[in-house]
């Protein structure tokens, strides 16, 4: 389903958010921003193949720790998902319906848990450096356990900046988000990822 898949994509991306100084080594950058980074923003271009289809979104991200993330689908279609910390709402606006889930049951071991407790890189990845290509240095993200829902997770950079990610799920399907316009200080409060579903919305919880 449409859904389910964007929330795992959605998950995905709070993995991205750890990259950081390249000159340190892939690995030691991506953990030393891991650290220290407490909120980051920006904008994306999604493709998905699968084995019957290929699909490209676009939109943009907002990320702010312990805990809270917020990700925009602007084309082709619009979806927002939040995650106010506790819990992870999905707004498909063409349905007007909106689904809620437990967000510490949402996340478990995926790459959002990255995002929402510092310490989960360790915990829950093998990491390690991945070589290069185009340009882009990758460290490879492993899950520890079988059942984390992705075969591997390949995290890229120029220099500093966040450029790519890539994806496999359990399912085969191969997931490339490429980063843009990345601010690793951006000016966020809490109050901006609350959501009050739209009037007349169909509430569905998993």
């Amino acid at each position: 389903m449409k859904q389910n898949t964007l929330l795992k994509l959605i998950t995905a991306a709070a993995l991205s958010t750890t990259v950081g100084l390249a000159q340190a080594g892939a690995v030691d950058a991506l953990k030393k921003f891991n650290n220290d980074a407490d909120g980051i923003s920006g904008s994306f271009s999604q493709t998905v193949k699968s084995k019957k289809k290929t699909q490209t979104t676009q939109g943009t991200f907002q990320i702010l720790r312990p805990g809270l993330f917020k990700w925009q689908y602007n084309s082709p279609y619009k979806q927002t998902i939040v995650g106010d910390g506790k819990t992870i709402w999905l707004h498909d606006a063409d349905l007007n319906q909106v689904t809620k889930s437990a967000q510490n049951q949402a996340i478990g071991d995926s790459p959002a848990a990255i995002l929402s407790n510092k310490t989960a890189l360790d915990s829950s990845y093998t990491l390690k450096e991945d070589g290069s290509s185009g340009g882009i240095d990758y460290v490879l993200a492993t899950p520890k356990k079988n059942n984390a829902g992705y075969q591997f997770i390949r995290i890229g950079f120029k220099g500093d900046t966040l450029a790519a990610m890539q994806l496999k799920d359990s399912f085969g399907n191969q997931t490339t988000i490429n980063f843009s316009g990345l601010n690793t200080k951006p000016n966020l409060s809490r109050g901006a990822f609350k959501f009050t579903p739209p009037k007349g919305a169909d509430v569905v919880s998993n």
